[in-house]
């Protein structure tokens, strides 16, 4: 598995996560479950994806910029996770920002396997994407445990 096939099982899931989630309605046990497992996916794909993706790509030219704002993208999920875990889950309000999170969540990933995949596919080289998908998966599996 390389690394692009790595990040895309957690992309799948991320948007599988995001479209259950945006469909739930209250103060559910169904909404709270989604919640909880959407925020672990998306804190542990970003710290593995930042370390063994994002950092190796800064350091070319080509891929340095739209890397930073891969970066960037997941600082504003982040805030939007604040957020919904800062109001009410019955509050109509609630479910406004889970549709944010969730156009955000789609345009991210969107970003990356039509942009960012194809020009990482130029400057790192075939042994560079198999080693760095099993760092990520190390450090993907090792966030989801402390989570």
């Amino acid at each position: 598995m390389n690394i692009f096939e790595a990040l895309r099982t957690s992309h799948d899931t991320q948007r599988e996560l995001a479209d259950n989630l945006i469909k739930t309605s209250g103060d559910s046990s169904e909404r709270e479950l989604l919640f909880r497992e959407l925020t672990i996916e998306l804190a542990a794909h970003a710290a593995a994806e930042e370390r063994f993706f994002y950092v190796p790509l800064i350091a070319h030219d080509m891929t340095q910029e739209p890397s930073r704002h891969g970066i960037a993208e997941h600082h504003e999920m982040d805030e939007l996770v604040e957020k919904l875990q800062t109001t009410d889950f019955s509050s109509p309000a609630w479910l406004a920002i889970a549709k944010e999170l969730h156009h955000k969540v789609f345009h991210h990933l969107k970003d990356e396997e039509q942009g960012i995949f194809q020009l990482a596919g130029k400057v790192l080289s075939e042994a560079e994407k198999l080693s760095l998908a099993k760092d990520y998966e190390g450090e993907f599996v090792s966030q989801r445990l402390k989570a």
